[in-house]
């Protein structure tokens, strides 16, 4: 019986693992590993960076355990492939202005930036906001445009277009996904969004293996 790629879901001390772990084992992947040990990493066929909270919490727990060089060594030499969910696509970012300055990996240049928004927009951007798909990538082999995904967050993701596989629109046009080369991001939640998010993983992991 086919189980899927090995996945391993990046262990830094912060983020949505457990739920996104719930999900995957739900589409039944077995071969399924929460860690930050090169071994495990080193074994996986794709990578999961998840995440919320702050960008620089976050960025500082990824290199108090080495996984900066790490990471760097199996994305970026060995072209392993990466899906940042939420905060987790943010850290691909140069940079990131939450609460001061702070660095990121650097993988897909862009900054993350404070959401301005016209009158009558809250901050955070919580709920449901329908999609539209700029380029063709594995993440959405299964879906189309209009597809819904739940969202949550303050900050988002300034790139350069070619980078951007998908936006929605907020008062704003927010990137809602972003790819470089075997480096993919979501600025939602598919693990909180319901069917659709389950065709996405399904969809990208299908395109892994």
């Amino acid at each position: 019986m086919n189980q899927g790629p090995r996945i391993c879901i990046i262990d830094y001390g912060v983020g949505n693992t457990e739920s996104v772990s719930n999900a995957l084992q739900y589409l039944g992947y077995k071969k399924l590993v929460l860690s930050d040990q090169y071994h495990e990493i080193e074994k996986a066929d794709v990578l999961i960076l998840p995440g919320v909270g702050a960008f620089g919490e976050a960025k500082k727990n990824l290199d108090a355990r080495n996984l900066v060089d790490i990471l760097n060594e199996f994305v970026l030499v060995k072209k392993k492939t990466i899906l940042g969910i939420c905060l987790g696509m943010q850290l691909l970012a140069t940079n990131s202005e939450e609460n001061g300055f702070h660095s990121g990996l650097n993988w897909i240049p862009g900054k993350v930036k404070k959401l301005s928004l016209p009158e009558g927009y809250l901050i955070p951007h919580v709920g449901w906001n329908s999609i539209e798909i700029t380029k063709e990538t594995p993440l959405y082999n299964k879906l189309h445009s209009g597809s819904n995904f739940y969202f949550d967050h303050s900050f988002h993701y300034e790139c350069e277009k070619q980078y951007i596989s998908a936006h929605c629109n907020y008062g704003i046009q927010i990137a809602a996904s972003v790819q470089k080369d075997n480096i993919f991001g979501v600025q939602f939640h598919p693990e909180k969004s319901q069917n659709v998010g389950l065709k996405l993983f399904r969809s990208f992991f299908n395109s892994v293996v």
